[in-house]
């Protein structure tokens, strides 16, 4: 978080289509630029999150802004007209304390516990039952009869903790594949639902954090297990089958005995990181998006169904050892170790900030920036970094 308003800038990088980046312009950005943050009005950033074209700011006093594409109303402003500088959600009457952004939906998680919405809901990724396409405005999720304490979203599909430590999952997004690799079994209510549908295999567990990518779920529990289901095309969930209904915890093994004290998740990759302070990585690794060279043994490489392309088992990223924020895009990442932002994966809009289009193996240091916060779209980076003008004149 920034310590004080006068002392930060933001800056944003990457895809920029739909002027997600907040610059007043659609053109991308292969450096990190300056982003026009008048309707912060000095305000101390506390969160940044990013969709598939939009990005989120909240606000350290719970407010939240928003910019890029808004043709489903993913921008909560009332309208479904693209915005390229910072605009502030329309009828927010609850502070703001968490977001969570999809790929043209929203999610605003409020001090009282309370959960809101907006964009697009063709696939019930809204929560809210019925069948409206889209919302322009934000709509609370009545489904969620207690308090929520976490949120992630999906490409089409979200999860939410309670204070009571259920998990609840919606949107639909993940019923074709479901129903594919389940057939002839029915589809469990939690993957074909579009209202918050309880997730099983919690009992006796106090689940912590969730996250999302495309297609699969992930749950990191107070004890430090990580459970994963939903697709496993691209060996996400580390299992046997290529798809998994219902969540199962992954073996500590496989992360060197260690207990995780946080997740994150990519369209197709997974991060954790360990109570040492370790980093693994796991998943699809095309892009650059693992951080690592992955040459870590014959038994590391698997054969996706997808073409061919390159899955791989946990891994340690060096260079991120005590890392203090990550974020995840599609298929890229940021990460702040002490002073230092570091950048890797997918990098065809710039989005690894490194001048290049070339995708990032490695985290390769961004010179010149002192990060704050960090946050990710799909194809884009934002980061409130400690002022210094003269590292963009």
């Amino acid at each position: 978080m920034a310590t004080s308003s006068q002392e930060f800038c933001l800056v944003a990088w990457g895809a920029n289509s739909y002027g997600q980046l907040g610059q007043g312009h659609e053109e991308d950005q292969a450096v990190p630029q300056l982003c026009n943050k008048a309707a912060l009005r000095r305000k101390t950033v506390r969160v940044l999150c990013g969709g598939g074209g939009h990005t989120v700011v909240v606000t350290d006093d719970g407010e939240a802004f928003a910019c890029g594409h808004n043709n489903r109303g993913q921008l909560g402003l009332g309208h479904t007209a693209n915005c390229s500088t910072l605009q502030h959600f329309s009828g927010l009457n609850q502070r703001v304390t968490n977001v969570a952004c999809g790929w043209d939906f929203t999610l605003l998680l409020t001090d009282c516990g309370n959960l809101l919405a907006c964009g697009s809901n063709v696939f019930g990724q809204l929560g809210i039952g019925h069948d409206t396409s889209h919302s322009a405005k934000l709509v609370l999720i009545e489904d969620l009869k207690e308090r929520v304490m976490n949120v992630a979203a999906g490409l089409r599909h979200a999860l939410a903790i309670t204070e009571s430590g259920c998990v609840y999952q919606w949107g639909t997004g993940l019923h074709s594949q479901a129903k594919r690799a389940l057939s002839p079994n029915p589809v469990p209510a939690h993957l074909n639902s579009k209202v918050p549908s309880l997730v099983p295999g919690f009992t006796q567990r106090i689940p912590y954090i969730v996250a999302a990518g495309s297609t699969h779920c992930v749950c990191l529990a107070g004890d430090g297990d990580v459970f994963l289901w939903g697709s496993n095309k691209h060996n996400q969930l580390l299992a046997t089958e290529p798809f998994r209904a219902t969540p199962a915890p992954l073996e500590r093994s496989l992360l060197c005995g260690e207990k995780v004290v946080n997740v994150w998740s990519g369209w197709t990759h997974v991060i954790a990181q360990t109570e040492r302070g370790r980093v693994f990585t796991w998943g699809r690794g095309n892009y650059g998006q693992l951080g690592r060279l992955l040459a870590d043994g014959p038994n590391s490489e698997h054969q996706s169904a997808d073409n061919g392309s390159k899955t791989f088992l946990p891994g340690e990223v060096n260079g991120l050892f005590g890392v203090t924020q990550i974020a995840c895009g599609s298929e890229h990442n940021l990460a702040t170790v002490g002073e230092r932002l570091l950048s890797w994966g997918w990098n065809e809009h710039g989005m690894c900030g490194d001048g290049s289009l070339a995708d990032v193996f490695e985290p390769r240091l961004l010179p010149g920036l002192t990060p704050l916060v960090i946050g990710c779209g799909a194809g884009h980076s934002v980061a409130v970094c400690v002022e210094n003008m003269n590292h963009f004149t």
